[in-house]
């Protein structure tokens, strides 16, 4: 029912005027709890698995190897977080929407259709998302939960159940919405930060000399002295950034400027100050690599802060299920999954929404990983290539965007982004060395989202080129409607239909088989935009096709969800005075079967059918009264 062929050249004046909102402060603190949440919460484990991967133990530490992964984590911070994402990517927006579906739909805009080998690039940068999803709240809330063990040993046995217990509530509150416990986000983080950055200070006079790995040579040295055990650190390094994309694909709730501030001027000196007072510590004491996190505090605020990193990557795993949420509902408008159930949780902002699928398929995955891994270090190995391969997706699509749609010439758009992919490379790669050490976890999960997307794409073109073998065009079937004497029923009566140039399956039943016509009868088509929202000015065109026909076409934006009595509401402007108590509905219903000839693999066919069956029908997603509704059902092969 969507045809993502709609382009700002079609719609010149695609944006509403926003009111006027909150200010550049209140948004830059709201931004500290939904965007840093992920990447504020990395110092719980990313040096400690680092300094691991470098040999370290509690019986010694080398001090060439702290200044080594220390120049790592900040340069690593400094040129993927700040001058790629920050500095470069915020730009590279679609009307102030980011991620990778959105850099997608520039991309394709850019080159003018869609293109295979894009398409998939967009396809393998949203599935490693969900990998990245199901990841982020185990080791998040694990790795919190496990600086009890430092207050008492009695809470070694119950760190699983403990933290499985957190997890499962946080996944069954979803339903009620993060509009009540959004407010708290970012005074919350904000504290973390500040926390974190004092106790790093606290300790980076006990070994000043720390401070040299500020110098990038520290890091160069490292990689090229330790060969392929400098690659495997690197992997580790890269925890320190997982979260970067969250701040792109989040930039539409808070815009540029206040995501800017707030990595600065608080996220990033406090990160900072805490990886070297984590340094700095270890160095003078190495029995802190035990936990060099919470070893920073005293054990008269350990339990606060142990109870303050709860929340905060509760914070963090929240962030990264609504970014899921809006994904998915993207990924829906884009065509590229099966319609499923939206609920919005919120009056104010339309954002604010619970979808029960995803919602469960994440609940499951990551009581699996928690109950498979134990703890936040075996976690580690498996995170890290979800993120590289998204990172990878987006500095390539970032070139054709930069190319096409911010007209830079070919070779400066490569060589802006070439030195980024490159290191993105790098990083990929390392992560690779963890494969077998739970790296394939993500990639797996990664796959089946692929595997269900590519069904749904294929499974979806073939309906459409089936149907179209028995369409008739509008404009030959309307003479002949002219001509013949049908029976003429009270009221209105609306046919959806993908392309408004042929005529609704349901219209075709509907005349074959009760050979009658409502007083009016519009053909409605419902389309979805390539960009993120559609102004209510540009939402409706309306024509007059016949002397009982109206042919009506209601535009959303990809992350949008259609309303479709709203949009017909507008219609009244236009002329048409709409009553949707005198209306109905028609809808096709089909009902799919495997066919003996498929032009698809089987196992694509059936998974394609189990997905249609099991999708939100068209009235509920489009959010027509059930009570308006006639389904006229038809049979097809797939």
């Amino acid at each position: 029912m969507s045809d993502a062929g709609v382009t700002p050249e079609t719609l010149p004046r695609m944006q509403d005027h926003a009111p006027p909102g909150p200010g550049l402060l209140p948004l830059s603190l709201a931004a500290i709890g939904v965007v840093y949440g992920d990447i504020g919460t990395s110092p719980l484990y990313a040096f400690r698995e680092a300094m691991h991967a470098a040999g370290a133990s509690h019986g010694g530490v080398q001090a060439q190897d702290v200044l080594g992964v220390l120049s790592l984590i900040t340069w690593s911070l400094m040129l993927i977080v700040t001058v790629k994402y920050i500095l470069i990517l915020t730009r590279a927006d679609n009307q102030g929407e980011g991620g990778t579906l959105s850099l997608l739909a520039l991309a394709e805009r850019g080159l003018g259709k869609r293109r295979g080998v894009v398409l998939a690039m967009g396809l393998i940068g949203a599935a490693l998302f969900f990998g990245d999803a199901a990841i982020t709240p185990a080791i998040s809330v694990l790795s919190a939960v496990e600086g009890l063990s430092l207050v008492t040993t009695t809470f070694t046995p119950f760190i699983l159940p403990i933290s499985i217990g957190i997890i499962t509530g946080l996944f069954l509150v979803q339903f009620r919405g993060t509009a009540a416990v959004a407010r708290f986000f970012g005074p919350i983080t904000l504290l973390w930060f500040l926390v974190m950055a004092a106790g790093g200070v606290a300790h980076i006079a006990d070994a000043p000399e720390v401070l040299a790995a500020l110098n990038p040579l520290h890091a160069l040295w490292f990689l090229t002295g330790n060969g392929l055990l400098g690659l495997i650190v690197l992997g580790a390094v890269f925890l320190a950034v997982t979260g970067a994309e969250a701040l792109y694909a989040d930039m539409g709730h808070f815009g540029r400027k206040p995501i800017q501030l707030a990595w600065i001027f608080v996220a990033f000196p406090a990160l900072l100050l805490n990886y070297f007072g984590q340094g700095a510590l270890v160095m003078k004491d190495a029995s802190a690599m035990e936990n060099p996190f919470f070893r920073l505090f005293p054990e008269t605020l350990l339990l606060p802060v142990v109870i303050l990193a709860t929340a905060a990557t509760i914070i963090a795993s929240q962030a990264v299920i609504s970014g899921a949420y809006s994904l998915t509902r993207q990924a829906i408008q884009l065509r590229l999954l099966p319609r499923m159930r939206i609920r919005h949780t919120s009056d104010a902002q339309e954002g604010q929404i619970y979808m029960p699928a995803v919602n469960s398929f994440l609940l499951l995955a990551v009581i699996a990983l928690v109950m498979a891994f134990g703890n936040s270090s075996a976690l580690a190995a498996a995170y890290g290539i979800a993120v590289t391969g998204t990172m990878v997706v987006t500095a390539t699509l970032a070139m054709i965007v930069a190319h096409k749609t911010w007209g830079l010439p070919a070779p400066a758009a490569v060589a802006l982004l070439l030195p980024f992919f490159a290191l993105d490379v790098t990083f990929f790669g390392a992560n690779l060395l963890k494969l077998a050490d739970g790296g394939w976890l993500p990639l797996a999960i990664a796959a089946v989202v692929i595997l269900l997307m590519v069904s749904w794409i294929k499974g979806s073109g073939l309906v459409v080129s089936k149907e179209a073998q028995g369409e008739i065009r509008l404009e030959t079937l309307l003479p002949q409607l002219e001509s013949k004497s049908l029976s003429s029923v009270p009221g209105t009566a609306v046919y959806l239909t993908s392309d408004p140039e042929f005529a609704p399956a349901a219209l075709l039943h509907s005349l074959k088989h009760f050979k009658v016509l409502h007083e009016q009868n519009v053909v409605l088509t419902i389309r979805t935009a390539d960009v993120p929202r559609v102004s209510a000015e540009n939402r409706v065109e309306m024509r007059d096709i016949a002397p009982r026909f109206r042919q009506v076409i209601l535009t959303w934006g990809y992350a949008e969800e259609p309303d479709v009595p709203q949009g017909l509401v507008l219609c009244r402007k236009l002329g048409w005075k709409f009553d949707i108590m005198a209306t109905s509905f028609i809808l096709s219903r089909r009902s799919l079967r495997l066919s003996s000839r498929r032009e698809i693999p089987t196992f694509m066919a059936r998974l394609f059918m189990v997905m249609a069956r099991n999708s939100t029908p068209a009235s509920d997603y489009f959010r027509i009264p059930a009570g308006r509704v006639v389904e006229l059902g038809t049979q097809l092969n797939v």
